[in-house]
């Protein structure tokens, strides 16, 4: 879910003073010690998921940004669509790009670890070792920008009303937290109902707190266009539904100088224009109505570029490498609905997609198919189980597909001529074993004659010519598929009810996955209307697979069970693997300084700033017709 700045967690090190006489602080950590029983209570600046945080308490900054990057300037950025609300934490209305510049969460994860999240309106974690509890105490300076303390009870009011009228997510992903309570001034306390589960605490440090003051005189679950009093380093500007949205650097942020923001958020001013499409959003980049774009479309980058801006260097076209996991990216079939209840129909259909074809004349060979819901990573399951994750599905080897334990899996692939004539074929023996046959030259069920017929439900015009040929080679199979366009809103709304037959369904990953699995793959996800469950994964081994993540005691331990529960997603067919690239494909007018070092995780545009001397030199033509020359 972006989703927002994830963070990390690490754990210190510290030795009992009753059996070792006296206290170990371990490196780069402020620890203090107590007993619980025969638990070590921690507590630090930070916490990672496995390990120790890379940064020591008195770090003055991230190595990935410019502390002496100088603050000022405009960037103006482009979103699709429209935005109705300020509230991006219901799942009613669209809220407005870039919102996320006004709130600010307990901890902050930064860009070049697994998983490790430090302090920000907090100034101390503590936890013990079993990670049933944790405890957060709040700076003395955060207030929010109306001038009003940041409290312990507006940390409490926003766990709170997350789960009961936020947007579903909140629930499965706050649902372990079984009590809050404030235990000082500035002290509050929050208790997990399961045990064996890493990431609770750092799950909590991600909370946005939100302003108790403002929302208990408002109803939460509505839309609303009234800004809300933020406590990050941006407010709310001038914004106009439907056409534009700013925000403004925040003079009274309280964060300025603190080492998880030092060289960050350094635009005085960041405007987002909104428009219909990315076709229109691609000439507002050259002609320089916008600065900066994140190119998302092969065939628009390799043809849709090539004019003077960019070969006279006044337009950057970059392509940055990142080492961050690619997710899944698919044609994904909503397996609540008939024929795509039977896994032999679903893996049936991925013969009938044409990757080789499709890469080589739509995308330019940019990229890499994906055969791993955590693709571009160490959790990406690969050739035959061994080790630590053949125990683990061997315990369920009467319960998964027998090829989970017999073939790696490939995605299935063509030679690129656009007749996968073997792949039909092979399609046509599956179908035929699920019962299906050809009458009239269509598909049909054998005992009932019901025709195979589904709808691809999209948003973006720009996918029809990419599902086009799909449907081509399912035509030749006799199964009648078409394409549906419908706008934002009615798309997200059916997409939220899991109103369709198939979409382009997307789940981004982190180096760290956890209790988003849940919402991602669980059963109880599954009957959410809501939840990022959207093709219906309800099986109990999976549901095990992903308590068995979540509980990993180490990093090695994640990984060979992450690794377990791809291979059992993947052999359940529950998608049509896409595509996936490594790189970051970057264009921008020439005005910008980025830091020399990029983390694992991309760039990094927050780290950015504006040259004034280059903007000045810029010739935009946007500017110049507006100034007249």
């Amino acid at each position: 879910m972006n989703a927002a700045r994830l963070f990390t967690l690490t754990a210190g090190l510290l030795l009992s003073l009753a059996a070792i006489g006296e206290a170990v602080t371990s490196r780069a950590m402020a620890q203090s010690e107590s007993e619980a029983g025969s638990q070590t209570i921690h507590e630090s600046h930070a916490i990672a998921m496995h390990g120790e945080p890379k940064y020591g308490p008195d770090f003055k900054h991230f190595d990935y940004v410019n502390p002496e990057a100088p603050k000022g300037g405009e960037v103006r950025l482009a979103s699709v669509g429209n935005f109705d609300s300020f509230n991006p934490f219901i799942i009613k209305g669209e809220a407005a790009a870039g919102i996320g510049n006004i709130h600010q969460s307990l901890m902050v994860q930064s860009s070049d670890e697994a998983f490790t999240g430090y302090c920000l309106l907090c100034e101390t974690i503590i936890w013990p070792d079993d990670r049933s509890w944790v405890e957060f105490v709040l700076r003395d300076d955060i207030t929010w920008h109306d001038g009003r303390p940041i409290t312990v009870e507006d940390v409490i009011f926003s766990l709170n009303i997350l789960k009961t009228e936020g947007h579903p997510f909140y629930r499965f992903y706050y649902g372990s937290v079984s009590e809050v309570v404030q235990t000082g001034e500035r002290r509050v306390k929050f208790s997990f109902a399961e045990s064996e589960n890493r990431e609770l605490p750092l799950i909590i440090g991600q909370l946005t707190v939100l302003p108790k003051h403002y929302y208990e005189e408002r109803e939460f679950g509505s839309t609303s266009l009234e800004p809300p009093p933020g406590s990050g380093p941006y407010r709310v500007g001038e914004f106009e539904p439907g056409r534009f949205v700013t925000y403004e650097r925040a003079a009274e942020y309280w964060g300025w100088d603190h080492p998880t923001m030092v060289g960050r958020d350094n635009f005085e001013r960041i405007r987002y224009d909104y428009y219909r499409d990315d076709t229109i959003v691609r000439e507002a980049l050259k002609s320089g109505r916008i600065d900066y774009r994140v190119e998302n479309q092969a065939k628009a980058w390799a043809t849709d570029y090539d004019v003077p801006a960019v070969r006279d260097g006044r337009i950057q076209k970059v392509a940055l490498e990142n080492d961050r996991p690619t997710g899944m990216q698919s044609w994904g079939m909503n397996t609540r609905r008939e024929p795509f209840t039977d896994p032999l129909v679903r893996r049936a259909l991925a013969y009938a997609f044409d990757f080789e074809w499709t890469n080589q004349n739509l995308f330019f060979g940019q990229y890499s198919r994906t055969e791993s819901y955590f693709s571009n990573s160490e959790l990406a399951s690969s050739g035959l189980p061994e080790g630590e994750e053949l125990e683990i599905l061997e315990r369920y080897r009467d319960r998964l597909p027998p090829e989970v334990f017999e073939e790696p899996y490939f995605a299935p692939a063509t030679d690129g001529s656009g007749w996968p004539r073997d792949n039909l074929k092979r399609a046509f023996d599956l179908l035929e074993q699920a019962g299906w046959v050809v009458r009239d030259m269509r598909l049909v069920k054998a005992e009932t004659g019901e025709p195979f017929e589904f709808e691809i439900l999209l948003a973006s015009p720009a996918f029809s010519r990419i599902a086009l040929p799909f449907i081509r080679n399912l035509t030749r199979l006799g199964i009648e598929a078409d394409v549906r366009v419908v706008d934002m809103p009615q798309y997200i709304k059916r997409v939220r009810s899991f109103d369709f037959d198939m979409i382009v369904a997307s789940w981004g990953q982190s180096d760290s996955p956890g209790n988003e699995q849940r919402d991602f793959w669980g059963s109880q996800a599954a009957e959410s209307p809501g939840s990022r469950n959207y093709i219906g994964v309800s099986d109990p081994v999976i549901d095990e697979l992903i308590e068995l993540v979540i509980s990993a005691p180490s990093r090695e331990s994640l990984i060979q069970r992450t690794r377990a529960l791809d291979r059992a997603l993947l052999w359940g067919h529950y998608v049509i693997p896409q595509w996936h690239i490594q790189v970051d494909r970057i264009l921008y007018w020439d005005k910008f300084a980025r830091p020399e070092v990029t983390p694992k995780q991309g760039v990094q545009f927050d780290a950015w700033w504006v040259v004034p001397e280059k903007a000045r030199e810029l010739k935009v033509p946007a500017q110049s017709a507006e100034s007249g020359q």
